[in-house]
């Protein structure tokens, strides 16, 4: 690990190496991920910040606006950084009022890792995960021909990693079949752990687990015990949950996304955030 990075750095691969300590650039779009900011000076400044903060990893989608987001970080961050890694996905769009909708047939997603290419502004692209999840939750549906296409892509040199969002156990072991997984996105966080053996799988692999929505679904008394470590500790109870999930996994990636610089540097903080063993215990307990 480095000093610099804020909660050090994971190495996935050869030439991929990031912080530990993302950004999600999901929060820089309008409200429900559509249309442009509300304030795009601001949504600019904060991209630079996290960069200079020592941030190298960033997520992303080209149907985060749609195409807004990654304009921004096109504008804010280009020429980018020799070590700064941009993650993004594809397998969803966007229609004119907003809807997400699937969009994983070969022609599609082809077309999609074209768009991002374009609009990021790069030849290649780092890191190209498959959104597999339905819009009614997961199942173990094949992705052979999904995850195939990817592949195909990162044979031609338009790719250089592959990585799932939202995949089951089996569809992992399915894609590994196919092509190397450096990273997996899935639901986790303190209050919601059915992912748990597949946070340890990812572990003793070395892949990436990057949760998201990393501070959501608690309830009142798991948020009373999380707002009673985080006083202790002189934290924010979303500085405690954030450094939780750091403590859970050494392969364990952050992605909170964020527009305002504040926050920013408030999630950054949480990587240098120290917990005793007693609050991890309490932590540890909070979901049973």
């Amino acid at each position: 690990m480095t000093s610099s990075a804020p909660g050090g750095t994971l190495t996935l691969a050869d030439g991929l190496t990031v912080s530990r300590m993302g950004y999600g650039a999901m929060q820089l779009a309008g409200p429900g991920v559509f249309g442009p900011p509300k304030d795009r000076d601001r949504a600019l400044t904060v991209l630079r910040e996290a960069v200079e903060r020592g941030i190298t990893h960033i997520d992303t989608s080209d149907y985060y606006g749609p195409y807004v987001v990654n304009e921004l970080i096109r504008e804010a961050l280009h020429p980018y950084p020799a070590d700064l890694h941009i993650v993004t996905k594809v397998g969803a769009r966007r229609d004119e009022t907003g809807a997400w909708l699937p969009a994983q047939r070969p022609a599609e997603l082809t077309a999609q890792v074209h768009d991002n290419l374009r609009r990021l502004g790069l030849d290649t692209l780092d890191v190209v995960n498959l959104r597999i999840a339905s819009f009614d939750g997961p199942s173990d549906d094949s992705i052979a021909e999904q995850f195939g296409t990817l592949a195909d892509l990162r044979r031609q040199g338009l790719i250089r990693h592959l990585g799932l969002s939202g995949t089951t156990d089996a569809q992992l072991t399915e894609a590994q079949a196919i092509a190397p997984v450096v990273t997996v996105q899935n639901l986790y966080n303190l209050a919601n752990r059915k992912d748990d053996a597949l946070v340890d799988r990812c572990a003793a692999e070395n892949i990436a687990f990057a949760p998201f929505f990393p501070l959501g679904g608690f309830q009142p008394l798991q948020f009373h015990t999380l707002t009673e470590i985080a006083t202790e500790l002189d934290a924010s109870p979303q500085q405690v949950a954030l450094a939780w999930l750091l403590h859970r996994s050494l392969t364990t990636v952050l992605i909170p996304g964020t527009s305002s610089p504040a926050h920013l540097r408030e999630n950054i903080a949480a990587a240098d955030l120290s917990l005793p063993a007693a609050a991890v215990a309490q932590l540890d307990a909070m979901s049973r």
